[in-house]
């Protein structure tokens, strides 16, 4: 009858006895665990230190569709190490149509224009040793330099380029 029409005396008295039914519980643990660790023996250690810190949580969350473990493996491969996309294909540009292919002649005679003593440019390459390789092999320097002219942009691998004169 109390619970359909409650009083303060009602609410006081449910407080009361829920503080007393935890304060049990919680005495009846610790009277529990006392008794357990003072008869431990070193095999109960992993007991006692469940009790202590509480179960460790599940190192694999489960995974569905996945019941040997073959599956298990494929599945964390997959999560892990997702496949890539395939990489976009390679665009082929056009030629200029006006394009005409350097000769070693002409780059002999820029060459010729450059001074041995004169600083570097951004490459750190002192015209004296452009200058011998286009003495040594006078098709280096065309290679190099048509696919700029032709295409109108310095192809991605002479941009990482390292270049190493050997005498």
């Amino acid at each position: 009858m109390s619970r359909l029409h409650p009083s303060p005396l009602y609410w006081s008295n449910v407080k009361s006895s829920r503080r007393r039914y935890f304060k049990a519980i919680a005495s009846a643990k610790r009277t529990h665990l006392s008794d357990f660790l003072s008869s431990a023996t070193p095999r109960s250690c992993w007991t006692a230190k469940v009790f202590a810190f509480g179960h460790p949580p599940q190192r694999f969350p489960d995974l569905p569709g996945a019941s040997d473990p073959a599956e298990v493996a494929e599945a964390l491969l997959d999560h892990f190490f997702p496949s890539k996309p395939p990489p976009p294909p390679l665009l082929r540009l056009a030629r200029y149509e006006d394009y005409t292919p350097l000769t070693s002649e002409e780059i002999s005679r820029a060459l010729s224009k450059c001074s041995n003593t004169s600083a570097p440019g951004p490459d750190h390459i002192p015209y004296s040793v452009w200058k011998s390789v286009h003495r040594i092999k006078p098709s280096i320097l065309p290679s190099l330099l048509d696919p700029l002219l032709a295409h109108g942009f310095h192809p991605p691998s002479l941009k990482r380029a390292l270049g190493i004169v050997l005498d």
